[in-house]
């Protein structure tokens, strides 16, 4: 299109005023076109906003949208185990996808026809996550990042072929650098990192037990690879923060990592990086202290790393509270005047914003008395804040009040299943006897985050109300002499295996049972499996021959006798898995609604409207009622009052009105679109298009396609 305008310029070049006023209109309705055209960044644009100005689809003809064309990428997991959670990256006159085995595809935009393909596990079997690239224009050669596996790619854009002088043969390990022994960290990134002044600035993720990496987020040189800068997540002596942590906890605890992606004001040159909480996720006896920088939304000086200010929003996390999504930039109206402004959605359901400027409050943060624990050596930090607006997108506490009420039977088999385990409040700390937590970690909001107008900062986000029932097991060092397989249960425990195969081993949702490994897989098998990691499943190079051999001896069942003796005593506990809490058929046992997608006003923290997300088409028939989904995956909306969105168990993809809430489309997709939906125009057409991967923590059939729609003609 640029092309174009540039033949039409010369056309029209006259030294007279009228010619020069006739290019000025040319230039300027050609930068209006060229901005129009891209989805060149994750999630629309740095400001991580997922809005589109594209206006050939409205309100009026949305219901006339049909398939375009349909990508299969062929390598779906056959077990319902694989997902695709890519946002599609439209640049350089290309569409970039990535596959359930972590390829990297180029495809028409226009037709989804395959220009190239890059395999990063040629020769070996992989699935995983990748959420999406980022994109480098260049005089020379364009570039595309691209992770999988513990690697950060560079490819050409237009070929698809490595860019040899990038790291060594056009890759670089995030496991080094962190100041650790790399072959002994399990780290990878699901989420593309954002480029600025010759810089790609990445953040990762990692194992969650109490010998997790480090977080650290750093800046590589974009042509070289080399690291240009460090923020230290977890700070080392003589560091701002190291005093919210024991002493030795840089050289031991690990996690505080940024694993969701990040905003760019490239302006103010600052870049907005949301952290997660430090491992492990469920006690901290180990790290007493508020944990500075995890939980937090850091503003850091792009160029540098340097700390421009920071905002914890979670003081000592025991409840795998990760700020779940990259941060919204936008510009809010406070007292009639203009300030830019950065939301950070939650998995409390919690809304935070700031002056992006100096990371002061837009509305009121209360900080609150939160219980203390009862687990031996934690110490709970006394408070958490709170925003006074906007109000919560779920429910902050749970109770016999509110377990489900789909009919008599779900609610006795919820009852049941509760038991003795306390129903409490947000920040009720795990404990022995059972916690009922919600929000659980599978959200109020998700790593699929929120879009924002840039007009009138309206936030559409979509939100779970998921309870999960946690269960701690305090686990003590054992002395020599005990039974292999009785140190390999504490591994097991240790290093997150219970927390997705659950603590006995009978699995949980896409988590395939254990209890009977042996008649499936061997011990060989298994050692690679731990060595290498496969699907959601990720590495445990951490773990040395002769405790792969304890895991081994649990999880077969075996007899040996282990000689290694204790080198620290110490305190541990784990937790029963990521169990949500269920009825009998597997609807979640808190009252409808279960998934929500809500409008708020972040001028003045106003909830506009909030409507169910998703249905279970049997319950609707015995007159239940919309009750929502879990979902995973955001919205992405337009100039003309759009919101698109799948994200939800029952395969549909959704078009709302921006205004109301009220539904104006649906279509049933392949497999569910566990992903954030993009929008761009190519050849004159505007495009919506959905990865339908399925499968992964939700449990639904994987599947493998893209689906593109428009307008029909």
């Amino acid at each position: 299109m640029l092309f174009v305008c540039e033949k039409i310029v010369r056309f029209v070049l006259s030294p007279s005023v009228t010619g020069l006023f006739i290019i000025a209109i040319v230039a300027l309705s050609c930068q209006e076109r060229q901005s129009k055209e891209t989805w060149n960044y994750y999630r629309g644009d740095l400001h991580g906003s997922a809005f589109s100005s594209l206006d050939q689809i409205t309100p009026d003809n949305v219901s006339q949208l049909k398939v375009a064309w349909t990508y299969h990428t062929g390598d779906a997991d056959s077990g319902n185990r694989s997902t695709i959670q890519c946002n599609p990256l439209h640049a350089n006159g290309m569409l970039y996808v990535t596959s359930p085995k972590l390829k990297l595809i180029a495809l028409d935009p226009a037709t989804g026809v395959e220009k190239w393909k890059f395999d990063p596990f040629i020769n070996t079997t992989a699935t995983g996550v990748n959420r999406g690239v980022a994109y480098y224009p260049a005089k020379d050669t364009s570039r595309i990042f691209f992770s999988a596996g513990p690697y950060l790619y560079a490819l050409d854009a237009s070929r698809g072929t490595l860019m040899k002088s990038f790291g060594l043969d056009g890759r670089i390990d995030l496991r080094e650098g962190l100041g650790r022994d790399p072959e002994t960290l399990s780290v990878w990134a699901t989420t593309p990192g954002v480029v600025y002044n010759g810089l790609i600035i990445q953040g990762t993720a990692l194992g969650e037990g109490y010998d997790a990496a480090p977080g650290f987020v750093r800046a590589f040189d974009l042509h070289s690879g080399k690291t240009v800068w460090t923020f230290h997540t977890i700070p080392q002596p003589g560091e701002p923060g190291y005093e919210t942590w024991p002493p030795d906890a840089y050289q031991e605890v690990g996690g505080a990592n940024s694993w969701p992606g990040m905003g760019l004001d490239e302006k103010l040159g600052i870049v907005y990086v949301p952290t997660g909480s430090p491992a492990f996720d469920f006690y901290g006896g180990n790290r007493n202290g508020s944990n500075l920088y995890g939980n937090s939304l850091l503003a850091l000086e792009a160029s540098t790393g340097k700390l421009i200010w920071h905002q914890q929003l979670v003081h000592h996390d025991l409840w795998d509270y990760d700020l779940p999504a990259p941060p919204n930039l936008v510009t809010v109206t406070v007292d009639g005047k203009p300030v830019p402004a950065v939301a950070q959605v939650t998995k409390m359901g919690l809304v935070f914003l700031f002056d992006r400027r100096d990371g002061k409050p837009i509305h009121e943060v209360a900080e609150r008395n939160v219980p203390a624990s009862k687990l031996t050596g934690e110490a709970a930090w006394p408070t958490q804040p709170f925003p006074v607006r906007p109000a919560p997108l779920v429910r902050q506490s749970f109770s016999s009040d509110e377990i489900t009420n789909i009919s008599e039977e779900s609610h006795a088999f919820v009852l049941k299943r509760i038991g003795s385990a306390k129903m409490g409040s947000i920040y009720t700390p795990p404990d022995t006897a059972g916690v009922v937590q919600l929000p659980g970690t599978r959200g109020g909001s998700e790593w699929g985050g929120a879009a924002v107008h840039p007009d009138n900062a309206i936030m559409f986000v979509n939100a779970n109300e998921i309870p999960l029932l946690v269960k701690m097991k305090r686990l003590e060092d054992l002395p020599a002499g005990k039974r292999l397989a009785l140190r390999g249960e504490r591994i097991y425990q240790l290093n997150n295996c219970a927390s997705c195969h659950g603590a006995d081993r009978k699995g949980s949702g896409s988590f395939p049972r254990l209890l009977d490994v042996k008649k499936k897989k061997s011990e060989t098998d298994v050692s690679t499996l731990l060595r290498n990691g496969k699907g959601q499943m990720p590495a445990f190079p951490n773990l040395k021959r002769d405790e792969v051999d304890a895991l081994i001896s649990f999880l077969f069942d075996k007899d040996d006798v282990d000689t290694a003796r204790s080198t620290k005593s110490r305190v541990r506990y784990a937790h029963n898995g990521w169990v949500i809490l269920t009825d009998q058929n597997g609807y979640p046992g808190i009252k409808p609604p279960w998934g929500t997608l809500n409008a708020i006003d972040l001028n003045t923290g106003e909830l506009k409207w909030k409507v169910p997300l998703g249905e279970y088409p049997e319950l609707s028939s015995k007159g239940i009622g919309v009750t929502g989904t879990q979902n995973l995956g955001g919205p992405a909306i337009t100039s003309t009052g759009l919101v698109f969105i799948a994200a939800t168990k029952d395969e549909k993809l959704r078009v709302f009105e921006q205004s109301s809430g009220k539904q104006l489309w649906e279509y049933t997709l392949p497999a569910a679109g566990y992903a954030t939906p993009s929008i761009y125009e190519s050849g004159g057409k505007q495009f919506i298009v959905i990865a339908a991967g399925g499968g992964g923590k939700v449990g639904s059939k994987s599947g493998d396609s893209y689906v593109a729609f428009s307008l029909g003609e």
